[in-house]
């Protein structure tokens, strides 16, 4: 932020005469309430710190590093004496007072946007540093910010207003600062999704495309078949130390046979042939399931990739791709189900009818079961064993239920029930009793 931006800060905080409570709500962001509904938040981020308004602001994590605890200890329920911008420099102070048992302690909060070095530095009154949100080595710089050390000030500057930076609405700017940067910020992130998910499909479909088409397999598997069949015909007349050989064929026609390499004589060759033939035929057996399997991940993934194109904040963002949790012993996942997590509920979603098949086969009978209405769709299973969930959750699973479920935009019914209440008829297909509906709009 610019000076002058930071000088009308803390002219339209000189209203409030009381900080009620301050934590952190993320790494780098300080929040400071003054009463229910006013608050501001201080991103504290090296080079690219600011001051936004925002009505509520989802809490990632309880901090309690020893910063954190004398934040709270010095400047929740504390008076304010004084909000002003330091002379030559883009740092702003609170001048604070709270009354302990046997004295007055006067405490300054100080928020340097300093760039590369920017800090939330508490000092006593007597400029000794209490606690900070970086702590810095005198061997790393002129300036120590280390508990018990006094802070040596600054150099001031002369800053030149190349133009007119005064602030006619401060709350109105505060607001939008965040939506603007949030607005980049998401941006950021949404292509840095979409580019990881499109990693995935140019994966899946490479190996789409390494599958031989049925006919090709069939071509190669009667060769070897022929083959390995002519070797046993002719076998008492080849020569164990014979690689390559000509014969005649069974329509009386010359043909010139390669043993393969590791075979050790005729007789040998044949049983690999026939081998190698046997394995082709299963192969071609599945073919078709191994493309169907590579071809449902890529519809799946591109679902994902629509619904990510659609994400409107980053906490959003942020539930379609959790962090994964370091196990000692975990489990190897299904690649062909996919799983999400919600105020820590467990969600999982299947990706083709066998994987549908295998989320019905392992839920238990509390946990919640989710199918769009009347249309072919994933099968979504909520892990939980509470007899009511939070509407948000069910509304969250209703939503991945029908995006990730390649359906066209529109208005869609998703019914749920526990799984106690689902019948498995025949593959996937289900009736089920006892169910409620969730409405979805799909965009």
């Amino acid at each position: 932020m610019t000076r002058d931006e930071l000088v009308s800060v803390a002219n339209y905080l000189k209203k409030y005469k009381k900080i009620n409570n301050i934590f952190r709500v993320d790494d780098t962001i300080i929040n400071m309430t003054f009463s229910k509904d006013d608050s501001i938040f201080f991103d504290m981020k090296k080079g690219d710190s600011y001051i936004f308004l925002k009505d509520s602001y989802k809490v990632t994590k309880h901090y309690t590093a020893p910063f954190d605890i004398v934040l709270q200890k010095r400047f929740s329920n504390a008076t304010i004496l004084d909000i002003y911008v330091e002379d030559g420099n883009r740092i702003l102070k609170f001048e604070c007072a709270r009354s302990s048992k046997y004295k007055l302690d006067k405490t300054i909060l100080q928020l340097e946007f300093t760039g590369r070095n920017t800090n939330a530095i508490i000092l006593d009154e007597n400029g000794i540093v209490l606690e900070a949100l970086r702590h810095i080595d005198i061997s790393t710089s002129f300036r120590e910010v280390k508990v018990g050390v006094s802070l040596e000030p600054l150099p001031k500057r002369d800053f030149v207003n190349k133009k007119d930076t005064t602030i006619e609405d401060i709350e109105d700017f505060l607001k939008n600062e965040y939506q603007r940067r949030e607005k980049v910020k998401l941006q950021a992130q949404k292509n840095q999704k979409l580019n990881f998910l499109q990693k995935k499909i140019d994966k899946l479909e490479d190996s789409l495309n390494s599958i031989p088409s049925e006919s090709l397999i069939d071509k190669q598997m009667q060769k070897l078949y022929h083959e390995a069949n002519i070797i046993t015909a002719n076998i008492h007349n080849l020569k164990n130390y014979e690689k390559e050989f000509k014969v005649k064929d069974f329509d009386g026609n010359d043909i010139t046979i390669k043993l393969p390499k590791e075979a050790k004589t005729p007789s040998h060759a044949s049983e690999l042939l026939f081998r190698q033939a046997k394995k082709l035929k299963q192969k071609k057996a599945h073919s078709h399931i191994e493309r169907e399997n590579l071809e449902n991940k890529i519809k799946f993934y591109k679902n994902m990739q629509n619904l990510v194109s659609h994400v409107k904040s980053s906490d959003e963002l942020s539930l379609y791709f959790p962090k994964q949790k370091r196990e000692k012993k975990r489990k190897k996942e299904d690649s062909n189900i996919e799983n999400f997590f919600y105020k820590d509920y467990k969600i999982s979603i299947g990706k083709n009818q066998k994987s549908n098949l295998k989320l019905l086969k392992e839920a238990k009978m509390s946990d919640i079961w989710m199918h769009v209405k009347d249309i072919p769709s994933s099968h979504v299973i909520i892990r939980s064993d509470k007899k009511t969930l939070p509407p948000d959750l069910l509304e969250f699973g209703a939503k991945l239920c029908v995006e990730l479920s390649g359906l066209n935009s529109g208005s869609y019914l998703v019914d749920y029930t526990q799984r106690r209440n689902v019948k498995v008829k025949e593959g996937a297909h289900v009736n089920y009793v006892n169910y409620k509906t969730i409405g979805v709009l799909k965009e």
